[in-house]
């Protein structure tokens, strides 16, 4: 038997992870943001954050707010270093805090690529329900979001029955945009009826409202009340700028962090204003725009990768839940384009240890929408995973006895030691591994082929977890209500 070895000054690497900042250049990221606050500051439109603001000590010139550098350190001390999200039935599933990664999709995209026919269409509520069913069945994808825009409802209330689709068709914690506050308070009141009050969703909350400022140092009257609402509720919000290169921030990778830091910490200082400790996650979309298309690059950039990877290490460096962007491509259609886009920005975002990570299922620059999208990135994600995992060294797996009891020239096929290891290695389930003959007698089918097949399998045999007639029919009545105020 091989005598085990000292492990008196063992040191393991548990993950896989990457910096590209080091020390001292976050602390300069840092003190370039305080002194953009305190010296150019930002335009606050909307009278109860200026009040606040005001009150708290800024100085306040009409709409421009300039923030002093204490208040805005005060309030990164004061938000919360991590915030968990349950899934529908109250079970704590997602821990925002250090470098755990956790994806989803995105929202807001207008068109669809239909599952049968391949083509780009208008998004229908039914869309949503299927990407909630694909979200609630893949092992990967842990959070959902709508993916996409509803169209075949009442326009002004499309986040609402987003939210209602969402409720019915997946356990898993969501993500949810909204146009204001009042249809805020709507979508907080069908997820109070499901979770069985105020208390019980501020205890267990399972939803976290996206808003954004409007980037540079601009920040709406809706993007704040919605903002302000969630932070007296006690609920997670994300106030996340969606910043380019060359347009809205400088053209350069620092220049991108620090205006989307900046547009973050004044939100964060007006929210912990409204509520000391609520709960707040940072983050954003940061990208450069194509100055040959004026398009903004959304996947094929490698900056994009590197920036989202830095701002990922920013807030964490603030100690502050991340919130990041991956799985999404500039490509109009789901080909190898879109397979390099969403590999490297799920890895990359996975390296960097950013917390929640959206807009999985993404083409053609957040136009369109892919449910093969989603299942295609399922797959990278469980890639990553076993990556991130790293190596383990310990005695089981260096396997000295077997080494030398199989010795020079066997095999280790028929070792009780690869019995019960071998399930250790990562199996796909899409990527094809057969032999040339085998793969051809299957119909020699491409990726995209197989994650077609694969997404129309999951939503015929998908079986969803019910609510309770009771908490329907309550669901339906917010939404009629809803609706009938809008008809008013």
């Amino acid at each position: 038997m091989w005598s085990k070895c000292s492990t008196s000054n063992l040191v393991d690497n548990q993950s896989v992870h990457f910096n590209v900042l080091s020390k001292s250049q976050l602390d300069r990221l840092f003190a370039a943001v305080l002194e953009v606050l305190e010296r150019t500051g930002a335009e606050i439109h909307n009278e109860e954050a200026l009040g606040l603001l005001k009150k708290a000590g800024c100085w306040v010139d009409g709409k421009r707010v300039r923030f002093p550098s204490r208040l805005v350190e005060k309030a990164i001390s004061t938000a919360p270093s991590r915030v968990v999200l349950s899934d529908r039935n109250g079970n704590r599933r997602l821990f925002l805090e250090g470098n755990n990664t956790y994806f989803g999709p995105g929202p807001t995209n207008p068109h669809f690529i239909d599952l049968e026919t391949g083509e780009r269409r208008k998004v229908l509520k039914q869309d949503v329900c299927n990407v909630a069913r694909l979200v609630e069945d893949l092992p990967n994808l842990d959070f959902c979001m709508s993916l996409a825009s509803i169209s075949d409802v009442t326009e002004s209330l499309a986040d609402v029955h987003e939210v209602h689709a969402m409720l019915q068709n997946t356990t898993k914690p969501f993500v949810t945009w909204a146009f204001n506050r009042k249809n805020v308070e709507t979508i907080v009141s069908l997820c109070e009826e499901v979770a069985g009050g105020a208390e019980a969703l501020q205890r267990n909350p399972f939803i976290v409202l996206y808003a954004e400022p409007c980037t540079p140092l601009k920040h709406p009257e809706d993007s704040l009340d919605k903002m302000l609402y969630m932070a007296e509720k006690g609920l997670p919000v994300m106030y996340t700028p969606g910043v380019q290169g060359n347009a809205t921030a400088p053209a350069s990778l620092a220049g991108v962090i620090v205006v989307a830091a900046a547009d973050n910490l004044a939100g964060l200082v007006i929210h912990q204003l409204k509520n000391e400790g609520a709960p707040y996650i940072a983050g954003g979309v940061t990208t450069n725009m194509d100055m040959k298309t004026m398009i903004h690059c959304y996947g094929s950039s490698p900056e994009f990768c590197l920036m989202h990877a830095g701002y990922t290490e920013f807030v964490h460096y603030l100690n502050l839940p991340m919130f990041s962007t991956a799985g999404c491509s500039d490509s109009k259609v789901l080909d190898e384009q879109a397979a390099i886009e969403y590999a490297l920005s799920i890895y990359s975002a996975a390296l960097s240890g950013a917390n929640l990570v959206h807009d999985v299922g993404f083409l053609e620059s957040g136009m369109s929408a892919s449910l093969e999208g989603l299942v295609m990135a399922d797959e990278i994600i469980g890639y990553v995973r076993t990556i991130l995992k790293g190596i383990k060294v310990d005695d089981e797996s260096l396997a000295l006895d077997v080494i030398d009891k199989v010795g020079p020239g066997g095999h280790f096929l028929g070792e009780e030691h690869t019995f019960n290891n071998y399930k250790n290695f990562w199996n796909p389930s899409l990527i094809s591994r057969e032999r040339y003959q085998m793969w051809e007698e299957k119909g020699k089918t491409t990726f995209g082929e197989r994650a077609n097949k694969k997404a129309k399998k999951m939503l015929e045999n998908h079986e969803p977890q019910c609510l309770t007639d009771a908490v329907l029919n309550r669901l339906h009545s917010i939404v009629d209500e809803a609706e009938k105020s809008y008809q008013k």
